[in-house]
Formats: C-alpha cells, structure tokens, sequence
C-alpha cells in the first residue's frame, strides 16, 4: 500500500494519531524548552512564524494565531477557522496562505493578529498540503493534483495559472529562484522550472530512498525529510540533475525541516526535534535534539528558537546551545554492527531496510527465500562507519517468508564475525 494512499482521507489519520499517547520520555541535548502551550484546539501539524507572532495550522480548527514575544508563555491571540482541515501555511507581508486540503488555498488578512480575516480563496482540484509564496504567485503542493500555481498580485481573487503533475503525491513545495521544488512521497525530489509561471515544467527529479514529505532550499542544496529514510541532502547546482551527497539517519521518521545558516532542523515524528551540522553537505550530523511529548510534524525556525508543531502541542525551543558543536560531539555514528528491523513489515512489494556499520569493511545484505535459494543482492560494498538505507521491490516474487543476511569483512577480507539474518513477510 502506498503511503500516500493513506493521507488522502485526511481526516481518517488525523484521528488515528490523535488516538495514540505521546511519550512520557523527555531526553533532550543542548536544546532547551523555553513554552508549551497546550492548545484548546484539535492539532498542530503545520507552523510559520513572522516577527512576534507563530502561524499554527491546527487540523479542522483552522489556522490559530499565537504571541511568541515571550518564548516562556506563548499565547493564542486570534484564530480563523477555516473551511477544512488546514495543513500547511505561509506567511508574506500582511497575509498568509493556507493550505486547506480539500478546500485549498485561503487568503487570510493578518494584518490585525487578533482577528485574522479570510479575504480570497482558489478551490483548487487536489487536496492541499503545502504552499510557498513567492513574488506574485503562491506555489501549492495539492496531493494528487500536483503543483497548481496561483497568482495572488490581488490576494481577494487568486486565480490558477498553471500547474504541473508531479506524481504520485505531493506533499510540500520549496521555491528558491526559477526552480519549484516538490516532496513527492515516493517519487522523492521533483524539479519544476517556474520561470513561466503558467506553463510549469518538470525538468529533474531525485528519487529518494523513502517518502518525501517536505523539503527546504538553501544555496545549491535541498534537504529533503524523507520519512524512515531521514533527512536526504541533494545537490541541486544543476536543477536537472539533482544528485544526493549525505544524508542524516534521523532516529524516527522525519516529517519537517527548516534550514537556517549551516544548520537543518528536523521535525522527527516521535523522536521531536533534532538539530543538524550542515556545513558540510556530504557529512551531516547531529549536534542536539529535544524528544518532544507529542509527535513533530513541522518546524518552523527564528534566531537561535525553534518553533514545533508538535500534533499535541506547540512548543518552542532554545537551540542555542547546540549551534557551534565541533564534528567530536556528533552523535549518530554507530558503535556497533546491526540490521535493523524493515520497514513495512510484513509488506506489499517494496519494503526499506536500514543497517548500521561500526566500521570501514566491507557489507552485503543478502536476500534468501524459505528454501535457503539466493534471490537477491541489495548491498555488496565496502562502507565507512554510519547508517545506511536500501529499498527492496520484490514485485517479480511471489507471496511468502523471505530472509536479509547482512554479513560483514575487514579491509584485509578477513571475516568480521558479525552475521545477522531478518526474516520478512512479502504479502501481495
């Protein structure tokens, strides 16, 4: 099953994480919370922030307005409820600019924060769940509809211009230049040139080893958050090649990022918030993180504070601590060899495996049927020390117990005594 098939229903998984109880743990490094504020509506799943006020796309309550002057005691000060379940939001001068699902983009005058106004609306044909604004236009990432472009010059009636499918789903939109750039679940990284705003045109695409749910744009690089995969950085100096360079296993799922300076902060689902080195593109690392009671699914980011729609709650977080730690305190290098469990499991065609090298040798993970017959190789290479990720399509096998054998050699190709086998259940 697709995961994108899931969230089409929107509403069904809004109600089944708000089912589920956030965790008691409080771990944190070099990140501080500062204020939570346990909102009287039903969800936090999207935030942007714009001088002293926090933007928070709240589900089916809309869009809430909240005072951060004070990160200690952040406090609501306006709403608009909007007509569906609001996803994702954008802030420009005095408006900003909702992503409404089924009811798409919203126009809402801000310009008095306690009584935030819709002024315009474009009912576009997919199911909105994330927009940028840039110059005359607002760029929608719509579902299963694509990019739609609309021009906002006159924010009381924004038209459709244009659009692109970027197929299967898309979920966020990042715009830097003539370039759109779409987390297309599946399909990973989708480029549109966007220098004729009503003729979109895909011209690259990176397909990522999970599903991409958001992605943002600094310099010549996107950082995409790619679900169970972690945060994916792509070197995007040639829109039509974009390439990946590193990545950054994060310890959930990643849901959000924002980038700011040489840092990527990272919403991470159950494992919170998670701030990352990127000053070096090809190295990534983490040097602070903060496991929020809820579940991160959007971060927005100001100075040295984090802002965390953390589903449950809205928190804000002192990150400063953790900006300026040498490579030495990086956290994520394995200390010991392990395959880890996949994900899905049991699964229909195309599972994800992650495993973890404690050190420079050589790694195969192996794929075996019940009867003991080699059926495929996925990994067969000599690896330096860190966490690795492979997509395994088992679309030409049939139905039935598999098992992964990940095995591992010294550089001299002597036997490194770590063997470990998984068993997986292929289910069509």
């Amino acid at each position: 099953m697709k995961r994108y098939g899931v969230v089409v229903s929107g509403v069904a998984v809004l109600m089944t994480l708000a089912c589920l109880v956030p965790s008691a743990a409080q771990d944190s490094l070099n990140v501080t919370m500062l204020g939570r504020l346990d909102p009287p509506w039903n969800i936090t799943v999207g935030v942007a922030v714009a001088g002293i006020y926090a933007y928070v796309a709240s589900g089916e309550t809309g869009l809430r307005v909240v005072d951060v002057l004070y990160p200690r005691t952040p406090t609501e000060v306006g709403f608009y409820d909007t007509p569906g379940i609001t996803w994702g939001v954008t802030v420009r001068g005095s408006y900003a600019y909702v992503a409404d699902f089924v009811n798409g983009l919203r126009v809402v005058d801000i310009s008095d924060p306690t009584t935030p106004i819709e002024v315009g609306f474009n009912d576009t044909p997919g199911f909105s769940q994330g927009v940028a604004v840039a110059g005359d236009y607002a760029y929608v990432a719509d579902g299963d509809s694509g990019l739609r472009v609309v021009n906002v010059s006159n924010p009381t009636t924004p038209t459709e211009v244009g659009f692109c499918y970027t197929r299967p789903y898309a979920w966020f939109v990042a715009v830097s230049g003539n370039y759109a750039y779409v987390a297309a679940d599946e399909a990973g990284l989708r480029v549109v040139d966007i220098s004729n705003p009503t003729a979109p045109t895909e011209i690259g695409s990176y397909d990522t080893p999970g599903f991409a749910f958001a992605v943002a744009v600094e310099g010549n690089y996107a950082y995409v958050a790619d679900d169970f995969a972690g945060l994916r950085v792509v070197d995007i100096s040639n829109p039509a090649t974009p390439i990946e360079v590193g990545f950054y296993h994060s310890a959930d799922a990643s849901q959000g990022v924002a980038v700011l300076g040489n840092y990527a902060y990272v919403a991470d689902n159950s494992a919170g918030l998670r701030v990352v080195d990127i000053s070096n593109p090809a190295n990534p690392y983490e040097v602070g993180f903060y496991n929020t009671p809820g579940f991160a699914w959007a971060v927005a980011v100001a100075g040295d504070y984090a802002y965390v729609a953390d589903f449950f709650y809205f928190e804000i977080f002192d990150c400063s601590a953790a900006l300026g730690m040498p490579a030495s305190t990086q956290f994520d290098i394995p200390r010991i060899y392990s395959l880890l469990p996949a994900y899905p499991n049991p699964f229909n065609s195309v599972t994800r495996l992650s495993y973890s090298v404690a050190a420079d040798g050589r790694v195969q993970l192996v794929l075996f049927d019940l009867l003991g017959r080699q059926v495929g190789t996925l990994v067969d290479r000599t690896l330096a020390p860190g966490t690795y990720s492979v997509s395994w399509d088992a679309g030409n096998l049939a139905s039935g117990m598999y098992f992964c054998k990940m095995s591992v050699w010294t550089l001299e190709g002597e036997a490194g005594g770590f063997q470990q086998v998984q068993k997986l259940t292929l289910l069509k």
